[in-house]
């Protein structure tokens, strides 16, 4: 079984925000995802699975010389940054692929799947 990350890329520009959203259609949303939630966990794929805030909180760190440096807000400017994300364990890349083709129908946008990289044997 190989881990996967289902990220969910927001272009600002163009990407609705849950502030931005008419209620009735982010609860339209919500009762997507949370089927699809629950089609993960049935068939034993769901690891973990999480929403972000916007890229302004986060703060970054660096802890690289004598002292650690910490500055308000993103490490990279861009228009585009990870909103979400799901890591789902399934057999192969083609069992990753169907579940991230049922996240975008979910969430009506894109959908990038990833591998996680294999640990080198101890």
């Amino acid at each position: 079984m190989t881990q996967y990350l289902l990220s969910l890329p927001h272009d600002t520009a163009e990407s609705p925000t849950m502030e931005s959203m008419d209620p009735a259609e982010l609860e339209a949303v919500f009762a997507s995802v949370d089927a699809f939630n629950n089609g993960l966990k049935a068939e034993g794929a769901w690891v973990f699975a999480g929403g972000l805030h916007p890229p302004a909180t986060a703060t970054t760190i660096d802890n690289t010389g004598d002292d650690a440096v910490l500055t308000d807000g993103p490490f990279a400017e861009s228009k585009e940054y990870l909103g979400g994300f799901w890591v789902i364990e399934v057999p192969d890349h083609d069992a990753a692929i169907r579940w991230g083709k049922e996240a975008s129908k979910a969430l009506q946008s894109h959908i990038e799947v990833r591998a996680f990289q294999d640990r080198p044997p101890e």
